[in-house]
């Protein structure tokens, strides 16, 4: 009876004690494109795998990658409700409108997406980070310009976080470039988490 009752008490302490763990583990969305999903090398070494690596050696986080290739804001937008719904994230990290620059698609219509994302992620009681993005000017310094700070004020209206530019440190820089010219490479992973973690640190600190 004692070594039951002993058994009893160790599995109910053991079950409070997961119970405990799993709710103070801070949960984190990626909603990104092909810079977030490690398009060209092996995901394992991906920005997003890394990062989650660094952050929990501080933190009780868990990471979801949700991010697709060649998405634009108009896709996340349309997933972004049913991933909400399944993962119930604490932070959901925004990383799109990349896409939408390079086709040349009205700003109107990304910043139309990002605000639908924003608001539906803090209904659903998440805080928000925003990862900024440039372009090339192939569609004239006006609309390079005004795509640019289009997440500057994005995150100012909405108060959320804000990673200014995504690709800081490795723009510009031919051997952090994959031969596509477009996606950083495995060497360049490690800046782009030095450009997320410090934004997402001071989320999980609040």
């Amino acid at each position: 009876m004692k070594i039951y009752l002993f058994l009893l008490l160790t599995f109910v302490t053991s079950l409070a004690y997961a119970q405990n763990t799993t709710s103070g583990t801070t949960k984190v969305l990626v909603m990104g494109d092909s810079l977030s999903a490690g398009y060209g090398i092996d995901i394992q070494q991906g920005w997003v795998n890394l990062l989650e690596k660094e952050i929990t050696k501080k933190h009780a986080v868990q990471i979801i990658n949700a991010s697709v290739s060649g998405e634009t804001s108009s896709g996340g937008n349309t997933r972004l409700p049913a991933l909400l719904t399944e993962h119930k994230p604490d932070i959901v990290i925004l990383e799109l409108g990349g896409n939408d620059g390079l086709r040349g698609q009205p700003l109107k219509l990304l910043e139309k997406n990002l605000q639908t994302m924003i608001d539906a992620s803090k209904k659903n009681g998440a805080q928000v980070l925003l990862a900024g993005m440039q372009i090339p000017p192939n569609y004239g310094p006006r609309y390079s310009t005004q795509f640019k700070t289009l997440y500057a004020q994005l995150a100012e209206k909405n108060q959320a976080a804000l990673i200014p530019f995504l690709l800081e440190g490795i723009g510009g820089n031919p051997e952090l470039i994959q031969r596509d010219g477009i996606h950083p490479t495995a060497e360049a992973q490690p800046i782009i988490v030095k450009n997320v973690q410090p934004e997402l640190e001071k989320l999980l600190q609040q």
